[in-house]
C-alpha cells in the first residue's frame, strides 16, 4: 500500500529517513521532517508491506534556479529509500511516480534531483528512470574560523 504520509507519520518517516541520511542525528532529523511534514510544497509518500513501512519518497516544490531546468516551480525528488529486502520489486518506481503527479497537480513542468557523484547506485536509478544528467559540479567549503 502507498499513501501519502500525515503528521501521525513522524516517527515512520524518520525512522525510514535516517537509514538514507545516517549522518543525522534521529532528534535533528525529527525536527527537519515535522517541518517539512507540515510544508505545503512538501509532501512524503509511505509505502507499506501490510503494515510494515518498507519505503518512503520526499519530494518538494522548488522556486529557485534547479540545475539544468527552465521552468519554476520545478519538482524536487529530495530522497527516495526502499529497504534492502524490498527492493527491485518495484516499490521505487512507485514513489516516484507518485511524486511527479503531484509536482504535475502543482504546476511543474519539470522534474528534477540530484545525487553524489560516487554513489553509482543513485546515478543507476535515476537514468533507468528517465532522467538526464544535467551538470557535474564539485563543492568546495573552507573553514574561515581560524583565519586572523
Amino acid at each position: 500500500m502507498l499513501r501519502k504520509a500525515m503528521i501521525s507519520d513522524l516517527k515512520t518517516i524518520t525512522q525510514l529517513a535516517i537509514l538514507l541520511w545516517p549522518d543525522n542525528e534521529f532528534d535533528d532529523l525529527r525536527r527537519e521532517m515535522k517541518e517539512l511534514i507540515l510544508d505545503k510544497e512538501t509532501v512524503f509518500f509511505l509505502y507499506f508491506d501490510n503494515d510494515i513501512p518498507v519505503g518512503f519518497a520526499q519530494c518538494q516544490l522548488r522556486h529557485d534556479y534547479v540545475e539544468g531546468t527552465d521552468s519554476s516551480p520545478v519538482g524536487y525528488l529530495e530522497g527516495v529509500f526502499v529497504m534492502e529486502n524490498y527492493r527491485n520489486k518495484g516499490i521505487a518506481t512507485q514513489l516516484l511516480q507518485h511524486c511527479e503527479l503531484w509536482s504535475k497537480d502543482n504546476a511543474c513542468t519539470e522534474f528534477a534531483s540530484d545525487c553524489e557523484i560516487s554513489n553509482a547506485e543513485s546515478y543507476a536509478f535515476h537514468i533507468k528512470f528517465g532522467f538526464q544528467e544535467a551538470n557535474r559540479i564539485i563543492c568546495f567549503k573552507k573553514d574561515i574560523t581560524l583565519q586572523s
